[in-house]
């Protein structure tokens, strides 16, 4: 019976071509504009590590004197850590998996010189950061505990980078030259984007993720200064990088990975300790100094990544779809009631009104479908504009496998909701009023 209907309702909308295009312009405008307002909420809304939500935490630590106004003056955290804290604690656990890490940036070349240098974004982090994040290799590894406490010229590069710079291949061990310093390969990692970035939403969550990763440990041997956001609060005199090691400027994120109830224990205790033995330094002065631990939802909540901007433009959206498929009732009404007559003679032949009332819907259904592909076609149009236009949107405006099979459904759905009245009305009709006139 199900394709009968199929059947009759091809026929109807081939039948009256006109309303049936702008039926289904209308209907794919609305899917158009939702699916892609509902594509970045949904691309942006994201946990890309939820398998290690609640082994990983971002460390927050209070140590802004109240009587400074400002942002943070109300008891909030600040978001990211000085160096002298991060290092200090890093230095404190050697046995634990702990990644305090900065935004930086290199002039690559390679090692031959022959190649035009160019500027790529590098992060400054520890040895832990690629086993912490789940950060696949290609070859080689991480860099050695050693590189990590003394700082060595080595450096894990990205699957891209490798290609770039070698032409891909195992290349390990080769060199490359950042800025003006030679450093080894000592790990290709496989193409890994996850959005949004988590590990650093501080400075941009919907960033590429960097290239070039190296130790930590060199950015006093090489002063190498920070591409990112720096929040400074208090009255210093920062002169050099070395001044800014030993400031109370915070630059730095900072991740551990504790896997039990006990070692997330532990670590508070310690952290307790630290705040304690910094106040005594003349540090941490606020009364309520102390660490926050965020674990990855906790922390894309707290940033803020899917903002209420977000939220109002799929709301916004969705209330376009609704316009679309009032005027599209208004013509599937027009369309049904035309029909009356011909519905007339079959309800007289016997047809039941659940018969008439079904076949309708498989038509609005059928409507909705082909307006549903068509605003797919619409949605990625519109995600394409995007991703060309606007810098960071090459990740969060792409259409994954969810998205792609909730457009036709919702498509369908909401068209047959708006369907109902005018296939209710028409299964209505009297066959005998009809049948006068015939």
């Amino acid at each position: 019976m199900f394709i009968y209907y199929l059947q009759i309702a091809m026929k109807s909308l081939l039948k009256t071509k006109v309303t049936s295009a702008l039926m289904v312009i209308a209907i794919a405008c609305g899917i158009g504009i939702s699916m892609t307002a509902l594509t970045l909420n949904h691309m942006t809304d994201n946990n890309p590590i939820a398998h290690k939500n609640d082994q990983l935490f971002s460390l927050q630590l209070m140590t802004v004197d109240r009587a400074v106004d400002g942002w943070y003056a109300d008891g909030r955290y600040p978001y990211q850590l000085t160096y002298q804290d991060a290092t200090n604690i890093v230095r404190d656990n050697p046995k634990m998996t702990l990644a305090a890490m900065y935004k930086s940036g290199f002039a690559v070349r390679n090692e031959t010189q022959t190649s035009k240098p160019f500027l790529k974004a590098a992060r400054l982090t520890t040895r832990h950061f690629f086993t912490m994040f789940d950060m696949p290799f290609l070859y080689g590894s991480t860099w050695s505990e050693k590189a990590d406490q003394d700082g060595a010229n080595v450096v894990v590069i990205s699957e891209e980078m490798n290609i770039k710079i070698f032409g891909g291949g195992d290349n390990t061990n080769k060199q490359i030259y950042l800025d003006n310093t030679l450093f080894t390969v000592v790990g290709i990692t496989k193409s890994w984007n996850p959005a949004p970035k988590f590990y650093d939403v501080n400075n941009g969550p919907f960033q590429d993720i960097e290239q070039f990763f190296v130790p930590i440990a060199l950015s006093p041997i090489m002063e190498i200064g920070s591409w990112g956001n720096n929040n400074g609060w208090k009255d210093e005199i920062v002169n050099n990088h070395q001044d800014k090691l030993q400031s109370e400027v915070m630059w730095l994120q900072f991740w551990a990975q504790l896997d039990s109830t006990e070692e997330k224990e532990a670590f508070e205790q310690y952290l307790a300790g630290y705040i304690s033995e910094q106040k005594k330094l003349g540090r941490f002065n606020r009364d309520d100094a102390g660490a926050k631990l965020s674990n990855v939802q906790q922390w894309l909540d707290l940033n803020n990544v899917v903002g209420d901007d977000s939220n109002v433009l799929v709301g916004v959206s969705f209330m376009f779809l609704a316009v679309c498929l009032v005027n599209t009732i208004g013509l599937l009404l027009a369309k049904f009631l035309r029909s009356a007559p011909e519905v007339g003679v079959r309800r007289a032949l016997g047809a039941s009104k659940g018969q008439v009332f079904m076949q309708h819907l498989i038509e609005v259904g059928l409507l909705g479908f082909i307006g549903g592909l068509l605003g797919l076609v619409m949605a990625n149009i519109g995600l394409y504009l995007l991703r060309s236009q606007f810098n960071g949107f090459n990740v969060v405006a792409t259409m994954d496998m969810t998205m792609l099979f909730a457009a036709p459904i919702i498509a369908i759905l909401a068209t047959t909701i708006a369907g109902l009245y005018p296939a209710w009305r028409v299964c209505t009709t009297l066959p005998s009023v009809h049948l006068k006139t015939q």
